[in-house]
């Protein structure tokens, strides 16, 4: 049996997860489940935890490698499990010598059970070719790693280190090579993508990016962005968004908050005005854009009257796919050690802006009836509009295809295809 991967958290780890399974087969391993963390949250912790005691029980043979920020961030806890055999650090996990050393160190009484090094030490993002994706309709390119800002609720630039950046050739190289590979959109991923270009020769912008992967790779139909910092975003992205359609329009924003002093306790380094004006703009030049936003409820010292300015920040910035994460205290960060609201509170306030998001998320697919979207097909029944709307299909189709089609009435949750 060959090796499986177990992903949890964003675009960046899936895209990760390829290479690891590829450069633990290539070191020797089999009959392996590596287990690929996540630490935003530490209700991501625990359902990684969780999932490795299963695994255990359901694959009592199988070797279980954890690897990802988690186990970064807190390497003990996953060598304290007695389910897990060996935990691999967030640089390390890339690295065929890395997953070399761990092959050699397996079931030797002596060996290190944990290769985890400093994150901070990592100056560099190599390109990872990647050819496929199992199970996966679309394809997600590295372009960034690391984040050099330090919000006081996060823990990832422990987990990940600095920001890095890949070089402009090898991504527009990897995009052609997975163009030429069939599939139709690519996804450009990383912790913080309108970071990019800083640290490389002459800082070039994600936007010089974005249009050189246009210009240079022209069968490719459909380029998408994970989630953006909208104060960092360029003159060139929004000229690119703007100019080409095969750029998709769907921004998803690491908003966080609507209301200004829980944005300056977070850290943040835009205001609520700057937000809406930034998804005015934006609409001006796409009208056809959708926005997607990142919101954390219940942070410390949050008010009644501070949540509603979240809640009202849905409609004023016009936002229709919210992640909502109830806040979670991560140990090391600042915001860890403000003063907490009660949970219930907390969880009460997330409930309500989720609610807020199903209602937002209604009011865009009442919209969509009657028009007629370009479909990728991500499953036999499913796919997903430019706009990143779910579509369920009437007839099944094999996935990684484009398809038109016109919607006839949505669930609430999707729309669903004539």
């Amino acid at each position: 049996m060959s090796v499986d991967v177990v992903t949890f958290g964003c675009r960046l780890n899936a895209a990760e997860s390829e290479v690891i399974r590829r450069e633990a087969e290539r070191a020797g391993f089999s009959d392996t489940v590596v287990v690929n963390t996540c630490a935003v949250t530490a209700e991501a912790v625990r359902q990684a935890r969780q999932t490795i005691r299963a695994l255990r029980r359901e694959r009592p043979q199988a070797k279980i490698v954890v690897t990802g920020c988690a186990a970064q961030t807190e390497p003990q806890t996953f060598v304290d499990m007695a389910e897990a055999d060996q935990v691999i650090g967030n640089a390390e996990k890339l690295k065929p010598a890395a997953w070399a050393q761990a092959r050699q160190a397996f079931g030797v009484a002596d060996g290190p059970k944990a290769i985890v090094n400093d994150i901070m030490a990592v100056k560099e993002t190599a390109a990872h070719l990647v050819d496929a994706f199992a199970g996966r309709a679309r394809a997600f390119v590295q372009v960034q790693n690391g984040c050099d800002h330090r919000c006081t609720f996060c823990i990832i630039p422990y987990g990940r280190g600095n920001s890095r950046s890949v070089p402009m050739g090898a991504v527009v190289d990897n995009v052609r090579r997975l163009a030429d590979n069939g599939y139709r959109e690519i996804v450009l991923t990383g912790v913080d993508i309108t970071a990019y270009g800083a640290d490389l020769p002459g800082a070039p912008k994600l936007g010089t990016l974005v249009k050189q992967i246009l210009k240079h790779v022209p069968e490719l139909p459909r380029l998408r962005l994970s989630s953006i910092d909208s104060v960092e975003a360029d003159a060139e992205l929004l000229d690119a968004l703007a100019q080409d359609a095969r750029l998709m329009p769907h921004l998803h924003l690491s908003l966080q908050s609507g209301d200004d002093l829980i944005l300056k306790r977070m850290k943040r380094r835009h205001s609520r005005r700057e937000a809406i004006e930034f998804c005015n703009a934006v609409r001006r030049l796409r009208p056809d854009v959708v926005f997607g936003a990142d919101l954390i409820a219940g942070f410390p010292t949050e008010t009644e009257a501070m949540a509603q300015s979240s809640l009202d920040l849905v409609e004023a910035c016009g936002l229709t796919h919210l992640h909502v994460f109830p806040f979670s205290p991560r140990p090391g960060t600042p915001a860890a050690r403000m003063p907490q609201l009660p949970r219930g509170v907390v969880k009460e306030r997330a409930k309500r802006l989720r609610e807020c998001g199903a209602a937002a998320l209604s009011r865009h697919l009442d919209g969509e009836i009657g028009a007629t979207r370009r479909v990728l097909t991500e499953s036999s029944d499913t796919g997903r509009t430019e706009q990143f709307t779910l579509v369920k299909l009437a007839a099944p189709a094999a996935p990684g295809q484009i398809l038109d089609l016109t919607m006839a009435a949505h669930d609430g949750r999707q729309l669903l295809a004539a």
